[in-house]
C-alpha cells in the first residue's frame, strides 16, 4: 500500500522539494557579470480570499478525473539518472539539472526542448537533490548529504571544471539535505535536513568572502518528521517549510498528517532555534510550497491527500486556524507545482512515487481563480513520464522545464498552449 510505504520511509528518508535579491559578495566580481534579479512568476492574478477557513485535509487515495491536454506542447530530454532539482539562469538562457553525481547544464533557445551542453562533477554525499539560484543570479545551490553545494554560474555556463566554490555542511550531525533557499540579499542560506527534523541556517555571504569552512554554519530550526520543501516570502519576512509528518500524529491506513511551519526569516539568520513564528496543519504528507509574486498566497502539495492547498500568508501567523482558504483534488501523489500565466494557472506534478494500481504520473493544470472561489479548479492533465518531481520556469513564462525522476528525462512544457 502507498502509505505504509510512505510511512516506513519517513522514518529513513522518504524523499521527495522548494523558491525565491544582493549585494555583491568579495568573492563575486571575478565569478559573473552582474545579473537582473530573477522574476519567476511576474505579476500575481487579483485574488480575493474567502473569509471562512477550511479544516486540513486527511490522508486518501481519491483523485480527481481531468480530460488530456492533447493540444499542449512537450518535448522530451534525456538526462542521466535521476533528475532532482531544477534550475533555470535569470537571463532564460540556461538550465541547470540536479543528477546524483553532477549537474547537467543545458542551453535553451528557439526549440521547446533545452540541449544539453555540458556535466559538471559534483561530489556530495547522498547525490545531490534540490536546487535554488541566489536572487541574484550568480549562484546555483544543491542540498545534499548535510549541506549544499554552492555553484559559479557563469563558470557552469561555460562548462568550467572550477564551478563548484564549495560545500556548505552541517557540522552538527544534520543529514537528509533535501531542498535550500537563499536570503534576500544572497546572505543566508536556509536547507531542509529531512533525516534530523531541522533546517539548517548557513552564513552565504561569509562563505563566499572568506572561503567555506564550518564557521558558515549558524545553527538550525527545529521543525516536524520529514521536513522537505522550502520557499522564501517575496519581502523577504518569512521562510515556509513543509514537514510530511507532525511529532504528534499517528499514521492512517493512507498515510500520516504533517504541517506547514512559518518561520521569521531575520530571526532565522540570528537566532534559528527560536525562529519558527506558527505551524498549521497541511493536508497528509505535505512535500513543496511555494507562494505568489505578491506573497499573499501560499501553495502546499499534500501529497498523500492527493490535494493542492492554498493558505492565506497573513492569516498563517495572525490568524491560523482560518489560514487553509481552498483545497483542490488533484492527481496521484502531488509534489512540484509552479505558478505559470501571471499567477492565474498552476501546473502540479502527479507524481504517483508509490505506483499505485491503476494511478498514472501526469502534470495537472489548476485554474487558481476557481481553486479560491472553491469552484471545480482542474482544467485538464499533460502527460509526464515517471515520477515528475520538480519544476521551474523560463523567465519570459513561454516555457515549464519539468524533471521525470524515475524515467530520466527533463520535459519542456509549451506554457502558451495551457487552457
Amino acid at each position: 500500500m502507498r502509505a505504509a510505504a510512505a510511512w516506513a520511509a519517513a522514518w529513513v528518508v522518504i524523499g521527495c522539494a522548494g523558491c525565491t535579491a544582493s549585494p555583491a559578495h568579495p568573492a563575486a566580481a571575478s565569478q559573473s557579470p552582474s545579473r537582473a534579479p530573477a522574476s519567476p512568476t511576474a505579476a500575481s492574478v487579483a485574488l480575493t480570499l474567502p473569509a471562512r477557513g477550511l479544516p486540513s485535509p486527511g490522508c486518501s487515495t481519491a483523485t480527481a478525473t481531468s480530460a488530456l491536454l492533447s493540444k499542449v506542447r512537450t518535448a522530451m530530454v534525456p538526462t542521466g539518472a535521476g533528475p532532482f532539482g531544477v534550475a533555470v539562469a535569470p537571463d532564460g538562457r540556461w538550465a541547470f539539472v540536479a543528477l546524483r553525481g553532477s549537474i547537467e547544464v543545458l542551453r535553451t533557445g528557439p526549440s521547446l526542448a533545452p540541449v544539453k551542453v555540458a556535466t559538471i562533477p559534483v561530489a556530495t554525499q547522498a547525490g545531490n537533490l534540490g536546487e535554488t539560484l541566489s536572487p541574484d543570479g550568480r549562484y546555483l545551490l544543491a542540498a545534499g548529504g548535510s549541506g549544499a553545494v554552492v555553484v559559479s554560474v557563469t563558470r557552469a555556463e561555460q562548462g568550467r571544471p572550477d564551478a563548484v566554490l564549495g560545500l556548505l555542511t552541517d557540522p552538527a550531525a544534520g543529514n537528509g539535505a533535501i531542498e535550500v533557499a537563499v536570503s534576500p540579499g544572497d546572505g543566508y542560506a536556509f536547507v531542509t535536513e529531512e533525516g534530523s527534523q531541522r533546517a539548517a541556517v548557513f552564513n552565504l555571504h561569509r562563505a563566499l568572502a572568506q572561503g567555506f569552512s564550518a564557521a558558515d554554519f549558524v545553527g538550525t530550526i527545529p521543525l516536524g518528521i520529514s521536513p522537505v520543501g522550502l520557499a522564501v516570502s517575496p519581502d523577504g519576512r518569512w521562510l515556509y517549510v513543509t514537514s510530511e509528518a507532525a511529532p504528534s500524529q499517528h499514521p492512517s491506513p493512507f498515510g500520516t498528517p504533517g504541517t506547514l511551519t512559518v518561520v521569521s526569516l531575520p530571526r532565522a539568520e540570528t537566532d534559528p532555534a527560536k525562529a519558527v513564528a506558527a505551524t498549521v496543519p497541511a493536508g497528509c504528507s505535505p512535500v513543496r510550497v511555494i507562494t505568489s509574486a505578491d506573497g499573499r498566497e501560499v501553495w502546499v502539495t499534500a501529497r498523500e491527500s492527493d490535494d493542492l492547498l492554498c493558505f492565506s500568508a497573513a492569516r498563517l501567523v495572525d490568524d491560523p486556524a482560518r489560514a487553509l482558504v481552498a483545497i483542490v483534488r488533484v492527481g496521484t501523489a502531488p509534489v512540484g507545482l509552479m505558478l505559470v500565466r501571471n499567477g492565474s494557472l498552476i501546473v502540479v506534478a502527479d507524481s504517483d512515487r508509490f505506483l499505485r494500481p491503476g494511478a498514472q504520473a501526469d502534470l495537472s493544470v489548476v485554474s487558481v481563480v476557481a481553486a479560491v472561489a472553491g469552484q471545480p479548479a482542474v482544467l485538464g492533465r499533460i502527460p509526464a513520464g515517471r515520477f515528475p518531481r520538480e519544476m521551474a520556469l523560463v523567465p519570459g513564462g513561454q516555457t515549464l522545464l519539468v524533471g521525470n525522476y524515475a524515467s530520466g528525462q527533463l520535459e519542456a512544457v509549451s506554457v502558451p498552449g495551457l487552457p
